[in-house]
């Protein structure tokens, strides 16, 4: 299987980088000026769009992918809610083990399913803890999964969850409030995780704002993701004022 994508991320990590990422939820699709958003996407300094959300069916997500590669050179990496949602389309698949739930379905279960019709892809596998934490909504992705999110104030338990995947082998652990989420996950949780972790973290939720990704990146993130706030008025413009902020880490890094 290919890994020149989870390379990369781990290159950026190594090296003090930042990375961004953007994704299109296919069930919101047509409410938002795609095209728009693809146009900046192409200009600012975004490292990856992410497409999926926990209600897809159909062929939107197939068709939305088209839509991208056809204006778009940035690797497209397929965020599943479930085995419905893969498409050899894409350049790769976070491979979403939730680790913060007991629900097995979603910690194996649907992993099982899915492994058939990946193997007959050509997708890259990136295979990620994922982790649901209380973000002061209760989100889609909380009820589609049935379980708990992690408490927002609780961060020795996130700590010890991403510990624990790491050892399992897991490539990437992935922090999320889910989708409306009305806080993001803390930065406490956000630097105490990063500390015990060889591994890309990557955090998203509730992501609304430059200063707020400046914050996150700077608890330890190594890659945000920004979703819902693309489906307000102005959302092009978060893309660049977030990518500005990324170049920032970037320019300090290099004076490391």
């Amino acid at each position: 299987m290919k890994n020149s994508l989870i390379r990369h991320l781990d290159l950026l990590k190594r090296n003090g980088k930042k990375a961004l990422a953007i994704l299109f939820d296919p069930d919101k699709a047509a409410g938002m000026d795609i095209n728009g958003l693809l146009e900046q996407i192409e200009r600012y300094d975004v490292d990856m769009i992410l497409v999926g959300g926990s209600l897809v069916k159909g062929n939107e997500i197939h068709d939305l992918i088209a839509d991208i590669k056809e204006q778009s050179e940035k690797p497209v990496i397929l965020f599943p809610g479930s085995p419905n949602q893969i498409s050899d389309a894409a350049d790769g698949i976070l491979l979403l083990s939730l680790i913060s739930g007991r629900n097995p379905e979603l910690l194996i279960g649907r992993h099982v399913e899915a492994a058939p019709l990946l193997y007959q892809t050509d997708l890259e596998i990136l295979p990620t803890g994922y982790m649901l934490i209380d973000s002061g909504a209760y989100t889609t992705a909380h009820y589609v999964s049935n379980t708990l999110p992690i408490p927002h104030d609780k961060p020795q338990i996130a700590v010890f969850t991403a510990m624990a995947g790491e050892m399992l082998g897991l490539k990437l652990i992935y922090m999320d409030g889910g989708s409306g989420a009305k806080r993001t996950v803390s930065e406490e949780m956000i630097r105490q995780v990063s500390e015990k972790l060889t591994i890309p973290l990557i955090v998203g939720g509730g992501i609304r704002s430059a200063e707020k990704a400046r914050e996150i990146w700077a608890a330890g993130a190594d890659i945000i993701v920004i979703g819902t706030a693309m489906e307000s008025e102005g959302g092009e413009n978060l893309i660049e004022k977030v990518s500005h902020v990324k170049r920032q880490f970037s320019l300090n890094g290099k004076e490391r």
